[in-house]
């Protein structure tokens, strides 16, 4: 007997995003990574937070975190 298609997690998915108690997906926010010196510490501080995925994009990534 044949068995279905298994469903794995996308590794690359698994390592950006997290599952919250409520099933939202949180994301850390671009633009933090280089050229740091000229901006502000306001800016840097916001950008430290994680944010939300939008509802749109968070069906897409639900499927490839078949196991969270």
């Amino acid at each position: 007997m044949r068995k279905g298609p298994s469903s794995k997690t996308k590794k690359a998915v698994a390592k950006r995003f997290t599952l919250t108690a409520k099933g939202k997906l949180k994301r850390s926010q671009a633009g933090r990574r280089h050229l740091a010196a000229s901006k502000n510490r306001k800016t840097k501080r916001q950008l430290a937070s994680r944010e939300v995925v939008a509802h749109a994009d968070t069906k897409r990534m639900k499927v490839c975190l078949p196991f969270s």
